[in-house]
């Protein structure tokens, strides 16, 4: 969000609005994106992973991501788009898990990731948020370029329905990831396996992972369907959302 509009919604002049903004991204709670601002590391810790994208979704998903695991033998990750960046809400993973920049944070950016590929890829209004905010941090020598680069990946993704990052996020992680979607046909998550990129066979591993992608899916709509179709106490059925 700019500065004139944090202004605007808050009430505050902008003199007032910079000063305290710079004190924020000090302590970490804000940072700056260009000449817009968003939330920081130390508020996204404070504030938790957020809440499930399904209630009881780890009973549902934890299964089809153990049984990813044991396919592949690398991480497996769950994510859920959160402000302009992937939440990574479960993983699985052995002694040998590759090493990466989100470890600890389970954050990392939308256009340099498997996972954050995919949640823009099939979620219109998310892409139109982060191009808004021109937030294409370049992070290795192999991260997209620009959003014209971005684009055509994202196209591929939306025709393939697989997602890969080659060493975009960090020098010598790869993934490969794919939709995960609710009953009304929308993504609701994306799972991923991330390796190192010298052994993880990705057009091998992708087949795999849409897959398992596929089964989620269609456990998820069932579960979300049983739920609405249970009467709750008071005789009206029962939203699970």
């Amino acid at each position: 969000m700019s500065l004139a509009e944090l202004s605007r919604r808050t009430g505050l002049p902008k003199t007032t609005a910079h000063r305290l903004l710079g004190v924020l991204c000090r302590r970490g709670f804000a940072r700056r994106i260009g000449i817009d601002y968003a939330v920081g590391d130390q508020l996204a810790t404070l504030a938790g992973p957020g809440p499930r994208t399904i209630p009881g979704g780890r009973r549902i998903v934890l299964p089809y991501m153990v049984r990813l695991y044991e396919l592949t033998r690398q991480t497996v990750n769950l994510a859920v788009a959160r402000g302009l960046e992937v939440a990574y809400v479960e993983r699985v993973y052995g002694h040998a898990r590759v090493s990466s920049p989100s470890d600890g944070l389970d954050r990392a950016p939308l256009h340099c990731t498997a996972t954050g590929k995919v949640l823009l890829a099939f979620n219109a209004e998310l892409n139109a948020t982060f191009r808004e905010a021109g937030a294409m941090r370049r992070m290795t020598r192999r991260t997209i370029p620009g959003p014209a680069a971005l684009d055509r990946e994202l196209h591929m993704v939306r025709r393939t329905g697989i997602a890969f990052s080659r060493e975009e996020f960090a020098e010598g992680v790869a993934c490969a990831a794919a939709p995960v979607f609710g009953p009304d046909g929308r993504i609701c998550m994306a799972v991923g396996v991330a390796g190192p990129s010298p052994i993880l066979a990705l057009p091998e591993v992708a087949g795999t992972v849409k897959k398992t992608a596929h089964a989620m899916s269609g456990a998820v709509s069932r579960s979300i369907a049983d739920t609405a179709a249970r009467p709750s106490r008071n005789g009206s059925s029962a939203c699970p959302l």
